[in-house]
C-alpha cells in the first residue's frame, strides 16, 4: 500500500510539472504575441468615500433600529439641513465649499512597479486640488526595493509638496528602506502602532559561482572597457579591489539616502537612526521617524466629518497575457501550498 502511494505521488508530481511547463510555454507565447499590440490605456476611477461610509452606517441602522426611529432620524436630518440653508440665505453668504481630501494607494514591491499608477493618480489630483485648501492622503505599504525606482516614486510625491498641498502619509503595515524614503516626504507621517518603520540602509547581495565553475572545468570570460565597469560578478573571480569599489558605491548611496531624509525631516538624528534597523510605530514616534500613531481607517473616518473625501486610482487595462499570467501564478501557488501541507493538521497549518 505504501509503495502504491509513493508511486502515485511521484506520478502526480510529474503530471503537475508537465502541466505547469505547458502552461508557462503557452503564456510566454501569448505574451510575445501581445507585445506586437499597443498596450491599452488605463483610466482614472474616483470613489466618494463619504458616501461609502454612509452606506455602511445605514446598512447597520436598517437592521438594528426600528422603522419609527429611522423615520424620526431622517426627519431630524432633513429639518437640520433646511435650517442651515435658511440661515445661509438670511446672512447673504454662499455655502462654503468643504475641504477636499484625495486618497491614493501605493503598494510597493522591490521594483516599485506601481509608480506609473502613482504618477497618473497624482497628475489627475493636481489638476483639481486647490492650493493650501485641499489635501492628499497616501496609504503607503512597502518593504523597499531598488534605489532608482523608489527615488522616482518619492519624486512623484514631491510634486504634491511643491504645489503647497498638504501631504499626509499613512502606514498601516510597513514603510522600510525605499518605502521610508517615500514616507519621509510627507508633511505629516502617521504609522499604525505595530507598523515596521525605518531600515535606513543599503544592501547589495551577489552570489558567486566562480569556485563551482572552476571545479567543473568551466571557463568564464568577461571583457570590459573602463576600470570599474564591473566590480563584482556572479561567475568571474572577484577581487579585493572590486569589493572595495562596491563598498564605496554602497556607502555613497547610503549617504545620499541619509541626506534625503535629513532634508525632509531635519529634526531626526539621522546618524543615530541610519543603521538599517526597523522600529514599530509606537517606538518610531518617540525617535522622531513619524509624527503620530494611528491607522489610515481612523484618519479617513475622522476626515469625512469635516471634508469631502475621494479615493483616486489609476487602473491599467489588463490584456489577455496579464490575466492568464496572474491566473497561472495563483493556480501554481495554491497547488504548491496544498502539496507542502498535505497530511498536516489544521493547527500545524496556522502555527
Amino acid at each position: 500500500m505504501l509503495e502504491f502511494l509513493s508511486e502515485y505521488g511521484l506520478f502526480l508530481a510529474k503530471t503537475l510539472t508537465v502541466v505547469a511547463a505547458v502552461l508557462i510555454i503557452m503564456a510566454a507565447a501569448l505574451a510575445n504575441a501581445m507585445k506586437q499590440k499597443k498596450e491599452g490605456k488605463g483610466a482614472i476611477t474616483v470613489t466618494h468615500l463619504n458616501e461609502d461610509l454612509k452606506h455602511l452606517s445605514d446598512a447597520i441602522k436598517n437592521v438594528v433600529e426600528d422603522e419609527q426611529s429611522l423615520k424620526e432620524a431622517a426627519k431630524a436630518e432633513k429639518k437640520k439641513l433646511k435650517q442651515e440653508k435658511k440661515a445661509l440665505k438670511k446672512s447673504g453668504k454662499a455655502a462654503e465649499e468643504k475641504k477636499r481630501v484625495y486618497v491614493i494607494d501605493f503598494d510597493g514591491d522591490p521594483k516599485a512597479s506601481q509608480v506609473e499608477e502613482l504618477r497618473q493618480a497624482i497628475t489627475a489630483v493636481l489638476a483639481m486640488a486647490r492650493v493650501e485648501k485641499d489635501e492628499v492622503l497616501l496609504r503607503l505599504e512597502s518593504p523597499g526595493g531598488m534605489v532608482h525606482a523608489y527615488g522616482l516614486a518619492a519624486s512623484q510625491l514631491h510634486r504634491v509638496r511643491s504645489k503647497n498641498i498638504p501631504l499626509t502619509i499613512c502606514v498601516d503595515k510597513v514603510a522600510a528602506s525605499g518605502g521610508y524614503m517615500m514616507a519621509c516626504v510627507a508633511s505629516k507621517l502617521i504609522a499604525a502602532p505595530f507598523a515596521y518603520i525605518g531600515s535606513i540602509g543599503v544592501l547589495v547581495q551577489i552570489p558567486n559561482f566562480h569556485r563551482l565553475l572552476k571545479e567543473k572545468n568551466v571557463d568564464f570570460e568577461m571583457v570590459t572597457a573602463g576600470e570599474y565597469k564591473r566590480t563584482l560578478t556572479m561567475f568571474g573571480e572577484n577581487t579585493d579591489q572590486g569589493r572595495e569599489k562596491m563598498l564605496e558605491d554602497v556607502k555613497e548611496v547610503h549617504d545620499l539616502f541619509k541626506d534625503f531624509i535629513k532634508e525632509s525631516r531635519p529634526a531626526m538624528d539621522i546618524e543615530k537612526l541610519a543603521t538599517g534597523e526597523t522600529w514599530l510605530g509606537s517606538r518610531a514616534l518617540s525617535l522622531g521617524l513619524v509624527d503620530a500613531v494611528g491607522t489610515s481607517d481612523e484618519i479617513i473616518i475622522n476626515t469625512c466629518k469635516d471634508a469631502e473625501v475621494y479615493h483616486v486610482a489609476y487602473e491599467k487595462k489588463k490584456n489577455i497575457a496579464d490575466k492568464l499570467g496572474k491566473m497561472m501564478e495563483s493556480t501554481l501557488d495554491n497547488t504548491l501550498l496544498r502539496w507542502l501541507h498535505r497530511g498536516r493538521s489544521k493547527d500545524e497549518l496556522y502555527s
